[in-house]
């Protein structure tokens, strides 16, 4: 008798114990074949505890004529150039005067050379060696508020964006314009400098500090032209 028990234990838990594997606790559980839909598919929007929808106010609006962005410039540039010039020239003149002319008055004849025969002689010696090294290395990073101007066909964006700071008689000019994509524009509507196209950034300063390392009129043009 209790054989049968222990028998009929065993197969009541093994049946409970298929039971609980087949269950699936997944929401998305597919209809059986044949089966009626009577409400729409299940999908993340109904069948999620958790989701919600973002409101309409805050999503990212498109981008539009007049809207501003960021533009982030950092301009790095280095120059590395070397020159070296030579050039040497020798030159040597021995000219003698053998036999000259006289005129009597009737015809020409030889006339003589009592003293010698004149002669001519020179060296000339020419060198030039120059040697020229130049290193540049600019740097220039800034942040500058730019408007979008106009919309191109492909979707581009044009952007200019002008900045001045004055400080006593300091005064810098900013000025940064060119054409970028809407996928190179961050979700904060910022733009690296590296990805306008066919960009113009200008800095331009005036002031005592410029005043002290500008160059002179006089300088610029013997520079520019070097006379000697």
């Amino acid at each position: 008798m209790r054989f049968i028990q222990f028998i009929a234990a065993a197969l009541w838990v093994a049946l409970n114990v298929s039971a609980a594997t087949a269950q699936d606790s997944s929401l998305l559980q597919a209809t059986p074949h044949g089966a009626p839909q009577d409400g729409p598919a299940l999908s993340l929007q109904n069948g999620s505890y958790i989701f919600r929808e973002v409101p309409a106010d805050a999503r990212p609006r498109e981008l539009q004529k007049h809207d501003t962005l960021i533009v982030l410039v950092d301009y790095r540039t280095r120059t590395l150039s070397e020159g070296d010039a030579e050039n040497r020239k020798t030159s040597s003149l021995t000219a003698v005067l053998s036999s000259w002319i006289r005129f009597d008055g009737k015809s020409l004849k030889a006339a003589p050379q009592n003293d010698g025969d004149p002669r001519v002689a020179g060296t000339y010696n020419s060198q030039y060696r120059t040697e020229s090294d130049i290193e540049l290395r600019d740097t220039l990073s800034f942040r500058i508020g730019a408007e979008i101007i106009d919309v191109r066909p492909n979707g581009n964006l044009y952007i200019e964006g002008n900045q001045v700071i004055r400080v006593n008689e300091e005064e810098w000019r900013l000025f940064v314009s060119g054409e970028v994509s809407r996928d190179s524009i961050q979700p904060d509507r910022t733009v690296s400098s590296d990805a306008i196209v066919n960009g113009q950034i200008v800095k331009e300063e005036t002031g005592q500090v410029r005043d002290g390392y500008q160059r002179g009129w006089f300088t610029k043009w013997y520079d520019k032209y070097k006379p000697f």
